[in-house]
């Protein structure tokens, strides 16, 4: 099988098992009535749009969830660039198998495609900045997207709350102001960086001032950012 992150592998049988049981229900009622179960099928991977490919590891999980008999041939990997017309993949084995699988597959693929091909032009765009992914994923996907970021040319940010502090406006809401936040994220001592949101010139330099180690400057346009930085 095509390799993947051992916290995304870890996390797919779950993942899938939900995804198929919200899809298939009791059964796929259509492929039983229509398709004999000695049925052979042959199943393509065919990129309808340029881009970058992410998921293709994932839907071969899903095809050996569904049927391990099912065998597949792959002529990209994620993260390779791709022109429309490309077939990167065929799927061999019981057409009730492929017939049921092949949504769930698709969808992921297309999903982690499409991220992995916007990050692509992010990243491209931004040179020599990084670019960063968020938090803002599809509940249960976030491993997934995340990956799909990375084949992209992205790099991962926060993955939980717990494994980086990042003070956003409606902590400095909550907590008075920007350098109250940021010297009460310092006393709590966290062992991680102290990241904060700014979104007006004039919070640089408390927050600054304050201790933050990163600034995260939001939704500024360009001639701001410029006198930001």
């Amino acid at each position: 099988m095509l390799p993947l992150p051992t916290d995304v592998e870890a996390d797919l049988p779950a993942l899938i098992a939900r995804a198929l049981a919200e899809d298939v229900g009791s059964g796929d009622v259509t492929t039983t009535a229509t398709v004999g179960p000695d049925v052979q099928a042959t199943g393509r991977f065919l990129v309808k749009e340029d881009g970058v490919v992410a998921g293709l590891a994932v839907a071969e999980r899903v095809f050996a969830a569904v049927d391990p008999g099912l065998a597949l041939a792959w002529t990209a990997a994620d993260g390779d660039r791709v022109a429309a017309g490309t077939t990167v993949g065929t799927v061999y084995g019981a057409a009730r198998s492929i017939l049921v699988a092949e949504r769930l597959a698709l969808n992921l693929v297309q999903r982690m495609s499409g991220i992995a091909t916007a990050a692509h032009a992010f990243t491209k765009a931004a040179r020599p900045a990084i670019v960063l992914d968020t938090r803002k994923t599809v509940p249960g996907l976030r491993l997934a997207e995340k990956y799909a970021a990375r084949m992209g040319g992205a790099r991962n940010h926060r993955l939980r709350l717990d494994d980086g502090v990042l003070i956003k406006d409606n902590h400095v809401a909550a907590c008075g102001g920007v350098a109250k936040a940021v010297r009460a994220a310092k006393a709590a001592e966290t062992g991680l960086q102290v990241q904060v949101e700014v979104d007006r010139i004039d919070q640089i330099e408390p927050a600054l001032a304050a201790g933050a180690d990163r600034l995260l400057l939001d939704n500024m346009p360009p001639p701001v950012l410029r006198e930001a930085v």
